[in-house]
């Protein structure tokens, strides 16, 4: 998905980012989409375990 952006796209989005939220309140939003990405893993491999185990089980 990341590779179709190229280098230029994600210039550009970055040079949007700075023009609409400013440079105080891109760390903030970087913490934010990390924490985020970081709980959304840890729910689906949770998932992925739960559904794994109830396979187990009906076999």
């Amino acid at each position: 998905m990341l590779s179709s952006i190229g280098i230029p796209g994600l210039i550009l989005i970055f040079l949007l980012a700075l023009l609409l939220f400013g440079p105080s309140k891109l760390p903030e939003l970087g913490r934010s989409f990390g924490t985020t990405l970081r709980e959304f893993k840890k729910s689906t491999k949770e998932l992925t375990a739960i559904e794994g185990e109830e396979g187990k089980k009906e076999s």
